[in-house]
């Protein structure tokens, strides 16, 4: 997956990704805040499974490795749960992650791979959060906690957000912090610590009837341990900072009953990691009741200045050339371009919601924009399905 998505050396992953969509259910808007004025509840289920192609032989292959792998398997129920109260409202919503598979320790080599019966994790996280809304704004406090058998994280965030009078425009602004802890069942560090504190401002503008922008701009402060200390070789800056633009814009087409979502943002940061990522969906409504999304992204990233490539030579393979102060052989460090197309289904039925998506996501060195990514990295799938209910009483 992308770099910005790293596991255990960097952001967490899918249940954070989960964790963020069922509190936030909303798409964004420039009107007046109002409080909700009804309950809902809504569980979802995610599942993840990704493969690797096997095609480069690397040093100590024996001959017998199949053509592709299964890596990574997640199962993610979750649930959440919105309630008003006059003013305020109440948000809250909780994901347990079963992972299982293996993870190359180096590259995409198979023969580095976690063997039989290869990692097992489970992640239980959950988040809770309190608005209170004014005239034309809105306050709201946050708090999320993570935890699995060799990582532990502990979030607070802040934000506020208020209109101008005609309601064509709202302001963002939000700071939040995050604690993590790392122990890894290895050993290979006891007790590690990681910071990191981001602050965000933003800006949605109803631009027509029928037209809506939104500038979102985040910058990222991290201290502490950012390598995975599962992988080989694996020896990463202890300060990480990361700049992040955001544009989306949404237009509706009313003779179509269509609406066209687009975004783009741009990441980059310390690592020297720059990454560029184009999103469009089509929402097709189909009569009152039915709703159907097509999807396209892609993504693009340079890799980081302390990714190495793999060197065929057996007297070096597969630690660096030399004894840099940094280095990493993580794949999701490295260059390459990646593409996801979804289709998402949602059915409403009074109080009641439904809805059903699926992803494809492919990767490759060559996809980068900008020139080709880095060599002797096999292409990287992935299968997402998400299926969702709620209701509303």
């Amino acid at each position: 997956m992308a770099a910005t998505e790293d596991v255990k050396g960097g952001r967490r992953t899918l249940g954070t990704i989960t964790l963020m969509a069922l509190a936030l259910p909303g798409v964004m808007s420039a009107r007046a805040e109002e409080p909700p004025e009804q309950a809902q509840v809504g569980l979802k289920y995610l599942h993840y499974q990704d493969r690797q192609d096997n095609r480069t032989k690397y040093p100590f292959y024996d001959g017998t490795e199949g053509k592709s792998l299964d890596r990574i398997t997640v199962s993610a129920p979750s649930a959440f749960v919105s309630v008003p109260l006059g003013r305020w409202a109440l948000d809250a919503s909780g994901v347990v992650d079963h992972v299982s598979g293996a993870t190359p320790r180096f590259y995409s080599d198979v023969s580095g791979a976690s063997k039989s019966p290869g990692m097992k994790d489970e992640r239980k996280a959950g988040d809770l959060k309190v608005t209170h809304y004014l005239e034309r704004g809105a306050v709201a406090v946050g708090a999320a906690y993570s935890t699995e058998h060799d990582y532990e994280s502990t979030a607070l965030s802040l934000e506020d957000r208020f209109s101008s009078q005609d309601n064509n425009t709202t302001w963002n602004v939000g700071l939040a912090g995050t604690s993590d802890r790392i122990n890894p069942v290895n050993g290979k560090v006891v007790d590690e610590h990681k910071h990191t504190m981001e602050g965000t401002v933003g800006v949605t503008q109803a631009l027509s009837p029928g037209d809506l922008a939104q500038l979102i701009f985040t910058y990222s402060a991290g201290r502490g341990y950012f390598s995975d200390p599962y992988k080989l070789y694996d020896v990463r800056p202890r300060v990480r900072n990361a700049t992040i633009a955001l544009l989306r814009w949404n237009h509706q087409f009313e003779g179509l009953d269509a609406t066209l979502r687009g975004s783009y943002r741009y990441y980059g940061d310390t690592f020297h990691i720059r990454a560029h990522t184009f999103d469009l969906a089509w929402v097709q409504q189909m009569g009152s009741r039915f709703a159907l999304t097509p999807s396209l992204r892609y993504y693009t990233q340079q890799a980081a200045s302390f990714y190495y490539d793999p060197v065929a030579d057996i007297n070096v393979y597969p630690a660096p050339v030399g004894s840099p102060r940094y280095s990493s052989a993580d794949q999701r460090l490295s260059a390459f371009g990646a593409v996801t197309l979804g289709l998402k289904g949602e059915l409403r039925l009074g109080n009641w919601s439904m809805d059903l998506k699926v992803e494809r996501y492919e990767q490759r060195n060559d996809w980068r924009i900008g020139g080709k990514g880095s060599p002797d990295i096999d292409p990287f799938y992935a299968n997402i399905l998400q299926l969702g209910v709620a209701t509303r009483f």
